[in-house]
């Protein structure tokens, strides 16, 4: 009787079992905390970097300077997050004239394409699993149709 009743004693293994399960439940939560929060800066850092950069292309005097002004606002959109701008994938469109993009009236489209690393990934695990997540932004504004070359 006294053999059966130690193998049913109960006592202390509460708090154990507590702290088994919480850690069991607790890590892959903080860990998809910690996903979203560098996903929701990385959303945040392109949709910026897109709608800064289309802006400042509008309001240059000549498409050099345009060209340059939006790289220049797209490396400081990506840098306050944390991104690399050499990493993104940047593209600027002009309608209804491809080739003058300063035209009254005309609609100047940037798009913005980087690639989030995912928190606590190391870049040496070769596996099929992606280990980064593709944004994109796209931002679009018309040239004033009081514009006219300085």
């Amino acid at each position: 009787m006294l053999r059966s009743k130690r193998w049913t004693d109960d006592d202390g293994n509460a708090s154990l079992e507590f702290i088994t399960t919480g850690m069991i439940l607790l890590l892959p939560l903080v860990y998809l905390v910690l996903v979203m929060a560098a996903v929701q800066a990385g959303a945040l850092a392109v949709e910026g970097a897109a709608r800064q950069a289309v802006r400042v292309f509008v309001q240059s005097a000549t498409v050099d300077e345009a060209q340059a002004r939006t790289e220049r606002a797209i490396q400081f959109g990506l840098k306050d997050y944390g991104l690399d701008a050499k990493d993104a994938t940047v593209s600027v469109t002009c309608t209804p004239e491809p080739t003058d993009c300063l035209t009254r009236l005309g609609t100047i489209t940037v798009s913005i394409a980087v690639s989030v690393r995912l928190p606590l990934a190391p870049s040496v695990i070769n596996v099929d699993v992606p280990l980064s997540v593709p944004l994109k932004a796209t931002a679009s504004e018309r040239v004033s149709k009081f514009w006219s070359a300085r």
